[in-house]
C-alpha cells in the first residue's frame, strides 16, 4: 500500500492532448462547443489580434496563414472550423454528432455542412471582409446589398430543408447544426432579418444547449 501512495504521489499532471488555439465570439466558438458537446479534455489557448499573437512566430509555426481556429491534437494541427467539427465527431464516435460513413444520414449532413459554409457563410463573410476584415483600399462596399441578398437566399433553402423538424437530421443535434445555427446566429449579428419562423425556433433551440454556454464560459476566461 506504502508503495502505491509513493507511486501515485510521483504521478504528474500530464496536459491535455488537444489545444484549441482561438478568439472569444468567432469561429473558435464552433470548436470549443463542439469540444464541449463530445465531452472531451482541452485547453483553450486565446489568440489576441490586436496585440499581434496571430504573427507571432510560434502561432505561425502552427498556422502560416495567422488564422484561428486551430486545433492540434498530438502532431496534428488541424484548420477549418468545419473540418475540424467533423473531425472531432469522428473521433469522439460515442456523442453521436455524426452519421455513420456511407450512411443515407452521413450523405445529408456532409450536405449540410457544406451548404454551411458555401451558401449561408458566405455572404456574411463577405460583408465582414468589405466592411472592416479587408484593407480599406481593398473594400468594396458595393456588394455589401448583393451578400445580403445572398443571405436571405440561403435562408430560404435552409428553412425549406429544416421544415418542422429539431434539427437539421431531425430528432438528433449535430456538429452540423452547430455550423448552422452559430452562422445564422452570426447573420443576426450582422443585422440580417431572420424572417422564417422555424429558422429563430431553430436558432434559439440550439443556443440554449448547455454545452455552448460552458463553451463561451471556457473562452471568456481563457483557459
Amino acid at each position: 500500500m506504502e508503495a502505491y501512495t509513493g507511486a501515485k504521489l510521483q504521478l504528474k499532471r500530464e496536459k491535455p492532448m488537444i489545444t484549441v488555439y482561438g478568439t472569444a465570439n468567432t469561429r473558435s466558438t464552433r470548436v470549443t462547443w463542439m469540444l464541449e458537446e463530445v465531452g472531451a479534455t482541452y485547453e483553450f489557448s486565446a489568440i489576441d489580434f490586436s496585440k499581434g499573437d496571430n504573427k507571432a512566430p510560434a502561432f505561425l509555426a502552427i498556422n502560416p496563414a495567422g488564422k484561428i481556429p486551430v486545433l492540434t491534437d498530438n502532431d496534428l494541427a488541424l484548420t477549418e472550423s468545419a473540418a475540424i467539427i467533423n473531425y472531432l465527431a469522428d473521433k469522439f464516435p460515442d456523442s453521436k454528432m455524426i452519421p455513420p460513413a456511407g450512411s443515407p444520414e452521413r450523405g445529408h449532413y456532409d450536405r449540410w455542412c457544406f451548404f454551411a459554409m458555401a451558401e449561408l457563410e458566405q455572404p456574411l463573410w463577405t460583408m465582414g471582409k468589405n466592411r472592416f476584415a479587408l484593407p480599406e483600399e481593398h473594400r468594396v462596399t458595393e456588394i455589401l446589398p448583393t451578400a445580403a441578398w445572398e443571405f436571405q437566399q440561403a435562408l430560404i433553402l435552409l428553412s425549406e430543408g429544416l421544415a418542422d423538424k429539431d434539427y437539421i437530421l431531425g430528432d438528433q443535434f449535430s456538429g452540423a447544426d452547430i455550423l448552422l445555427s452559430h452562422t445564422i446566429n452570426w447573420g443576426v449579428v450582422f443585422k440580417q432579418p431572420v424572417e422564417q419562423t422555424n429558422l429563430n425556433d431553430y436558432r434559439e433551440r440550439c443556443m440554449q444547449r448547455p454545452a455552448l454556454a460552458q463553451a463561451k464560459q471556457r473562452e471568456k476566461s481563457g483557459q
